[in-house]
């Protein structure tokens, strides 16, 4: 005898909707399917939990005689900033302490970072679990995907990437600007190793997105009429499978990046010179 209708429409849409098969257990896998999502959650919490503090301390982000400044705090543009550290002026007076020095930006990188297609499934599964991993139950009682908020938030994610493009921009230029040698003129040190190859990657990672391969050749329907842009649009798709990868490496040359500006500039280890 079926159920009445009134407690079938009840059960949901997802794992519980009436045409599912009834299965009492979360899952039939006898494998550790628990280890990617718990190690991606690690991941995630380690790096926001160390650019919070870096981006609240306010010090340790700027090497005066090298101009190294770091990309937690880029562009700074406050009076609050440090002498030097303003390559685009003082757009701002002093701020409060509850305002990170990069403020100006941080906001719209964290909203590209989290609307990233990659990191949707990467937090889908560590977070909010729908699902945690294949063949395994999530414990939501139906699925609305990205049509209600917060989840609708995810549909701006084109946008941020432009911002995303601005901010690779600057931190080109910081990179650029780091070329100075102590006594002036041009220099070159570990430092500018490691803030150039973190501005490749980080170039990387905005090129292989999604949105960048739309903007490409998303809308064209005859790619024979359009030969450049279907180049360009090939190269991104080859760049595109990589997304993944990228979106993980360059999470850590940013730490990276940051550790080694702040070990110089507070004085815990000198900079490696190789010019000037």
């Amino acid at each position: 005898m079926s159920a009445p209708a009134g407690k079938e429409a009840g059960r949901g849409t997802g794992v519980r909707a009436p045409s599912r098969a009834r299965i009492a257990e979360r899952t039939l896998r006898t494998d550790r399917w628990w280890l990617s999502p718990l190690l991606t959650v690690l991941g995630l919490s380690t790096f926001i939990i160390y650019a919070t503090i870096r981006a609240f301390v306010r010090t340790a982000y700027w090497v005066p005689e090298y101009h190294y400044l770091t990309p937690f705090y880029s562009p700074c543009v406050s009076e609050s900033c440090v002498e030097g550290s303003r390559h685009f002026g003082a757009w701002f007076g002093e701020l409060p302490g509850f305002i990170p020095l990069g403020f100006l930006v941080l906001p719209f990188l964290l909203g590209f970072r989290l609307t990233c297609y990659y990191y949707r499934k990467a937090y889908y599964r560590a977070v909010w679990f729908s699902p945690p991993a294949c063949a395994v139950a999530e414990p939501h009682a139906k699925y609305t995907g990205e049509t209600r908020l917060p989840l609708i938030i995810q549909n701006v994610h084109r946008y941020f990437f432009y911002v995303a493009v601005v901010v690779s921009l600057v931190n080109t230029y910081d990179a650029i600007t780091a070329f100075h040698g102590i006594d002036g003129g041009f220099g070159f040190g570990l430092g500018n190793i490691v803030l150039t190859g973190n501005v490749i990657l980080l170039w990387a990672y905005t090129l292989s997105c999604h949105s960048c391969r739309h903007v490409t050749g998303g809308r064209l329907k005859h790619f024979s009429k359009h030969p450049v842009r279907y180049w360009i649009w090939t190269q991104i798709t080859k760049l595109n499978t990589r997304h993944m990868a990228l979106a993980w490496t360059t999470l850590g040359t940013l730490v990276l990046t940051d550790l080694y500006v702040m070990l110089v500039a507070s004085g815990a280890i000198s900079d490696l010179r190789f010019i000037n």
